[in-house]
C-alpha cells in the first residue's frame, strides 16, 4: 500500500510532494512513531487502531471482541459516517486521520488446544498495548504480555508466552506456525491499521495537494485491502499444507459461547467508547450504515 501511493503520489504531484518509504520500523516503531509525528520528524504512518486508544478513547471500538462478522460490516462501518467522525475525534490530539486499512481477523495460536473460553484460563498471551486487548484476555482468566511485534518469535522461542492472537498472514510471515502447534479460528477481532498524519503538517499543505495526497491514498488503501485478502488465503493454504499446526474450528454454539464469555469486555468500555458509537457498529453486520 505504502509503494503504490508512493508511485501515485509521483505520478500525479511531479515532484511537489516525495514519498519516502521506510518498512519494518527501520525509522520508528508503531508504539513511539505517533508522539515522533506530532514532533515532526514523521510525516505519515499507519498503526494498528489498538495504538490509538490514548489519543481518542472511541478508537477503542475496533478492539472489541466478537464486534464484527466479517470484513464486509468492517468496510460499511469504516465508510458510515460514524467512523468518518471518529476519524476526526484524532484532532483532539493533533492527528488527522486519512484512511482506514485492513489485514484480517484475528485467530489465536497456543501451545495447546483451546476450544471453549475455559481452555486459555492460566495461559500467557502476546497482544498489544491496549486496555481493551487486555480485559479480553483478562474475562478469559489468562495473562496478557504486551510486547512489540517484532518480539512474537523471540517470545515464542524463549517459552517467555504460551499464545498469541494474530491474523493467518502475520502467523505465516513471522513463522508463528512453526513454532506453536495448535490454531484456534475464532476471528475475534478485526486487525485495522490507520494511516495518520500531524496536523501541524497536513495544514501546512495547500488545499489542491491534500486533495491529490487523499485520493492517491484512497486508491491505495483499496489496492492494499485487496492484497491482504490474497496475502491471508496464501497463508491459510501454505499453513494447512505444512501440516505442522492441528487447526481447531468453531462450530456456532461454541462461537457463541466465545461471544458469551467476552461481553463483560463491551460493557466495560461502553462509557469510553460511548453506545451510540458501538451500536452503530454492530449494525453494519446486518448491512446496514
Amino acid at each position: 500500500m505504502a509503494i503504490k501511493f508512493r508511485d501515485l503520489v509521483a505520478d500525479r504531484l511531479d515532484g511537489k510532494v516525495v514519498v519516502e518509504v521506510f518498512p519494518n520500523g527501520q525509522l520508528y516503531d508503531d508504539n513511539n512513531v505517533l508522539e515522533i509525528m506530532l514532533l515532526g520528524d514523521v510525516q505519515m504512518a499507519a498503526p494498528s487502531v489498538s495504538k490509538f486508544g490514548f489519543y481518542s478513547k472511541e478508537m477503542q471500538a475496533f478492539d472489541l471482541p466478537f464486534l464484527f462478522n466479517d470484513r464486509m460490516a468492517v468496510d460499511r462501518f469504516q465508510h458510515s459516517h460514524q467512523a468518518r467522525q471518529l476519524l476526526k475525534s484524532l484532532e483532539r490530539k493533533g492527528l488527522v486521520g486519512l484512511g482506514y486499512l485492513n489485514d484480517d481477523f484475528k485467530i489465536l495460536t497456543a501451545t495447546k488446544p483451546i476450544k471453549a473460553p475455559a481452555d486459555a484460563a492460566g495461559l500467557r498471551f502476546r497482544i498489544q498495548s491496549s486496555q481493551v486487548l487486555e480485559a479480553r484476555f483478562n474475562v478469559l482468566h489468562a495473562t496478557s504480555i504486551k510486547k512489540p511485534f517484532s518480539q512474537i518469535t523471540t517470545l515464542l522461542q524463549d517459552n517467555a508466552i504460551d499464545g498469541q492472537e494474530n491474523t493467518w498472514s502475520n502467523i505465516f510471515s513471522k513463522k508463528i506456525f512453526v513454532e506453536q502447534p495448535y490454531i484456534t479460528v475464532s476471528n475475534h477481532g478485526i486487525v485495522s491499521f490507520l494511516v495518520v498524519t500531524s496536523a501541524r503538517f497536513w495544514e501546512e499543505l495547500s488545499e489542491p495537494i491534500q486533495r491529490e495526497i487523499q485520493k492517491a491514498l484512497d486508491e491505495a488503501i483499496a489496492f492494499g485491502t485487496h492484497l491482504t485478502e490474497k496475502y491471508s488465503d496464501q497463508a491459510y493454504k501454505r499453513i494447512t499444507a505444512s501440516h505442522l499446526v492441528k487447526i481447531i474450528t468453531l462450530s456456532d454454539i461454541e462461537r457463541m459461547q466465545w461471544k458469551d464469555t467476552m461481553r463483560p469486555v463491551w460493557e466495560e468500555f461502553t462509557d469510553e467508547i460511548g453506545k451510540e458509537l458501538i451500536d452503530a457498529a454492530y449494525q453494519s453486520n446486518t448491512g446496514k450504515r
